[in-house]
């Protein structure tokens, strides 16, 4: 069952990006799972559908890096 092996990478995820807040939903109101949606101010960015571990990281770094705003 892909959704309860990426339960680990998940946590992990969440202990990383402590900045980031991580939360999970009912099942019954996704169609596919493992289903991970990236919002920013109430807005979805960003969602990718399945057990990808490599792609999950890659874009929650780009999405962190994204939201970063430096200031000179």
């Amino acid at each position: 069952m892909p959704s309860v092996a990426m339960n680990p990478i998940f946590e992990e995820l969440a202990s990383t990006y402590t900045d980031v807040l991580f939360l999970t939903v009912d099942v019954d109101e996704i169609k596919a799972m493992p289903t991970f949606v990236l919002m920013r101010n109430g807005a979805q960015v960003d969602k990718l559908v399945g057990a990808n571990p490599d792609e999950i990281k890659k874009r929650i770094d780009s999405f962190v890096q994204s939201s970063r705003v430096y200031v000179a």
